[in-house]
């Protein structure tokens, strides 16, 4: 509030603001008295005037009436100022009544001078708004040839869709008076908008009828606004605007944006995430509430793709603090930088290490005394594993057996390990490793921690993903190498994932397995020719796409359950659950599962391939070896 009091512009909008409450008395006194007020009504004016603008200035300023930007004037000002007035006018009310003066005040002045005032104030703050808005289109159009820091030529810019998104969109754009853009049109497919106008802007319908507007209002580019749109009717709109022969960029999905806002710093270009047909994720804000705000979370692994994108979620519930464990140091810098910068938050420990190093993490864990710990460290790329088990082994299970043990000896609430299709029925030491993570998880003994595996499948955009490969074999035009024609893969978004990883953390109750709804698998080979659509290639003509042979580890199929696991529904649809069975042998399980941990940990460090394989199928039986990776 004290910083305010040193804007200059405060004190010319509070001296406008007292002239108005003094016009508001005497205008709602005038009609009241039919433009004649007598000499005994002004001598109460008089009186009342020096209570009125103290009191009236100093409930606005409390009401936080003077807070907001004039030129983003909006109508959460103005219901703010609607309160700000009608509290002022109740405690002029009630201040003349305790000073036994409020008889001969005629009662609808006070209801006619707060409807004045709501109006003077409220109508000056719109004028600004509006002169702002005009002077931005005006400079624009004044300085287009006079000013060299200004874009000699407008681009026009139609816009698909006429919801929130193109409004945010239009809104910046006009009271920017240096933005490139001139929105010409909104096109939208519901017919209700139809000839309406969207601030200042044309709407039309529908969108299949996208050459004829192209045509009508000469647009140069074409903006995608459409956020919710995904799947099937984003592919039909992305057809549409490659057919228009323009240049078209998107939004990010609804589930991509943190803070749900949309500005033009969101632009981009569209991508294959964007017709994937993933629907927004619906989250117990409260639940997760309940488990990270306030509270100290740990996140290991927190450079990487899951990791980072799980601290930027976190964040959006107000932990108390925020731990980030990484291996990597330039990892492990950018995620700090941008949690800092770009997220204003200041309560972060960085910790450079591995999570296998005990006694770091016991020193971590002793000095931060995390609530919450998210273990999202580990190796995930299949062939690279495949060659280095031993690596897995070190990662995968000893890591994640150290942050188990680590976690419950220093009292932490929830441990939410993420784990991965691959652990089901596993081909790959990547995915038996996991699966034996899982395994140690659900043989912990109840106790004050509770432990939680959250499974899924690929996530698009992640370190170990394909779509990078792919645009970078389009880019150098090709071909495109696809393992198998019949390959298929489940996939879902980070931002998505990691939702849904939160939403699994503050569901458990202890011991369960989270299985992640990863709707219907995608063909590999179809992806691949969609990207290549996207790039604005033809597939098998422009780039060709072949087939290089599964590689050592990979799966034509990946499974999120195996049959008989007993998994049931949630009261999340996207989220499955496989619960632990406990039984009267249950401690004598814990105590083999460890000593076969230590003898696979002792097998790691021979390096032997075949050695490690065989103690990794010692305790999940279900793992099938693939067959050894050729010598380097």
């Amino acid at each position: 509030m004290l910083q305010q009091f040193k804007n200059r512009n405060f004190y010319v909008i509070l001296g406008a603001d007292l002239a108005f409450f003094a016009a508001s008395l005497i205008l709602a006194y005038s009609i009241r008295f039919s433009l004649d007020i007598p000499a005994v009504e002004w001598r109460r004016i008089l009186f009342l005037l020096p209570w009125l603008l103290p009191v009236k200035a100093l409930v606005f300023l409390a009401a936080g009436v003077y807070r907001g930007m004039w030129r983003y004037t909006s109508i959460p000002d103005a219901l703010r100022l609607a309160k700000a007035s009608a509290l002022a006018t109740l405690t002029l009310m009630t201040g003349l009544t305790i000073l036994q003066q409020f008889k001969g005040y005629p009662r609808s002045v006070f209801l006619a001078d707060c409807i004045f005032t709501l109006f003077f104030c409220g109508g000056f703050r719109i004028g600004i708004r509006m002169l702002c808005t005009k002077q931005g289109s005006l400079l624009k159009f004044w300085n287009r040839d006079d000013d060299d820091s200004l874009p000699v030529r407008q681009v026009r810019l139609l816009i698909l869709g006429a919801g929130d998104a193109a409004a945010s969109i239009i809104r910046e754009i006009q009271g920017n008076p240096r933005s490139r853009y001139d929105v010409v049109a909104c096109v939208d497919d519901d017919v209700r908008k139809h000839g309406q106008t969207l601030l200042e802007v044309p709407v039309r319908a529908p969108i299949s009828r996208l050459l004829f507007f192209v045509s009508r209002f000469q647009a140069d580019e074409i903006l995608i606004a459409m956020p919710s749109v995904v799947g099937n009717d984003m592919r039909q709109v992305v057809s549409a605007c490659k057919a228009s022969g323009l240049p078209f960029k998107t939004l990010p999905s609804l589930g991509s944006l943190v803070d749900g806002k949309v500005t033009v710093s969101d632009v981009r270009e569209v991508k294959y995430e964007d017709i994937l047909g993933r629907s927004p994720v619906q989250l117990d804000y409260a639940g997760i509430g309940r488990c990270l705000t306030g509270k100290t979370v740990a996140v290991t692994g927190a450079g990487g793709s899951i990791g980072s994108e799980l601290c930027r979620q976190i964040l959006r519930f107000n932990p108390g603090a925020l731990v980030l464990i990484e291996a990597n140091e330039f990892n492990l810098y950018q995620i700090e930088m941008e949690l800092r910068t770009e997220n204003r938050f200041e309560a972060l420990h960085p910790v450079l290490g591995r999570v296998q190093d005990r006694a770091l993490m016991e020193n971590i864990f002793d000095r931060f005394r995390p609530h919450v710990l998210f273990h999202a460290a580990a190796c995930k790329h299949v062939p690279m594993v495949e060659l280095n088990p031993w690596e897995a082994v070190l990662n995968n299970v000893t890591g994640s057996r150290v942050m188990m043990e680590v976690a419950e000896a220093f009292g932490v609430e929830r441990f939410v390990q993420v784990s991965t299709d691959k652990a089901v029925r596993p081909t790959s030491v990547m995915g038996a490793s996991k699966r034996v993570a899982e395994i140690l998880l659900q043989a912990r003994a109840p106790g004050k921690t509770r432990f939680m595996a959250v499974r899924f499948g690929n996530v698009l955009g992640s370190s170990g993903s394909v779509i990078p490969l792919f645009q970078q074999q389009i880019q150098d035009g090709g071909p495109v190498t696809v393992t198998h024609p019949e390959m298929t893969r489940y996939f879902m978004m980070i931002p998505e994932a990691c939702q849904l990883i939160l939403q699994a953390g503050a569901m458990g109750e202890g011991g369960e397995i989270f299985i992640l709804e990863m709707g219907t698998p995608v063909r590999i080979a179809d992806m691949a020719r969609d990207m290549i659509r996207l790039s604005g290639k033809v597939p098998d003509q422009d780039i060709q796409v072949v087939y290089s042979g599964l590689r050592p580890g990979e799966k034509l199929y990946e499974e999120l359950i195996t049959h008989g696991e007993g998994i049931v529904e949630t009261a999340h649809e996207k989220i499955m659950v496989l619960k632990r069975t406990r039984d009267a042998e249950a401690a004598e399980f814990d105590r083999r599962i460890r000593g076969q941990v230590d003898r696979l940990v002792a097998e790691a460090s021979t390096f032997d391939a075949a050695r490690i394989k065989a103690s990794l199928k010692e305790i999940a039986p279900e793992y099938t070896p693939a067959p050894s990776a050729p010598p380097a």
